[in-house]
């Protein structure tokens, strides 16, 4: 059985304010995801959130990182928050057809983050978990049943069988009930660890054989950085996890004051050492 393993990144990497201080002046912009993907072992990428994004796009991300980089992959916003997860076989076909699979080895979790509106409805929720593939196979599967809007610019080859893990963040207070992580662990799908400044609620529950955390902000919501105190204490949950066993995931996304990817590499520095 393979070791656990650690991936420490940051939630997206274009940012115009991080340039000339995270990237070094002078760093074309077609040039940041190589130098970032460098420097951390994870990202998510947040554009396919807010529109379907094209096959060239995956395979341009796919080759422009390190053969041992994971992307995780944030699911569309027209699922989560347009349509509140009703009704969502066609546009999650839509996702799936779109391209990440040509990702291949580099295809991490799946992330819905819902919207912090959005209430604790078991028999919905479930109905969505369900719909969620667990294989590239049946990702394939599923994408086939895209609709016409797709046609001309799917890509949901299959290049091997493999696991697809997903995770959810939620944002309402009345996910914190204990059927929320039992619904999870049914479904083998993660719960999210969000730190949002005490925005919205901290649901830490193992659910999954892997662990996902966000952590938008200590203080001030995607601004305030990680004090060695803070560090100290998500070193401490990584360890934990992956003292048992479970690989980690986790994002910085406190981008504000150019603080996640700076964040991020002192995480990993720590984990490493």
């Amino acid at each position: 059985m393979d070791s656990a393993t650690a991936r420490i990144g940051i939630s997206g990497w274009v940012y115009s304010p991080w340039r000339g201080v995270f990237y070094p002046k002078g760093t074309i912009q077609r040039a940041e995801l190589a130098y970032a993907s460098r420097r951390v072992t994870s990202i998510e990428i947040n554009g396919s959130f807010y529109s379907l994004q094209r096959p060239s796009s995956w395979a341009r991300w796919r080759d422009e990182t390190p053969d041992d980089f994971l992307f995780a992959v944030k699911g569309p916003r027209f699922v989560t928050h347009i349509r509140r997860l009703n009704d969502v076989e066609t546009p999650l076909a839509n996702f799936f057809a779109s391209g990440l699979l040509t990702l291949g080895r580099k295809l991490g979790p799946v992330l819905w983050q819902l919207p912090p509106t959005l209430e604790f409805d078991e028999g919905l929720l479930d109905a969505f978990l369900r719909l969620l593939p667990h294989t590239t196979t049946d990702t394939a599967r599923l994408a086939a049943a895209h609709d016409e809007r797709l046609d001309g610019r799917s890509a949901f080859e299959v290049a091997e069988h493999r696991a697809v893990r997903h995770a959810v963040e939620v944002r309402h207070p009345s996910f914190e009930t204990d059927a929320w992580p039992t619904l999870l662990r049914r479904h083998g799908v993660a719960s999210v660890t969000a730190d949002t400044a005490g925005k919205w609620p901290v649901i830490d529950e193992v659910t999954a054989d892997f662990a996902y955390a966000r952590l938008h902000g200590d203080e001030v919501l995607y601004e305030s950085g990680y004090d060695e105190a803070a560090l100290d204490t998500w070193e401490a949950w990584c360890r934990a996890h992956l003292s048992a066993g479970r690989d980690v995931h986790l994002y910085f996304d406190n981008d504000i004051k150019v603080r996640a990817p700076f964040d991020a590499m002192a995480l990993i520095a720590r984990l490493r050492g």
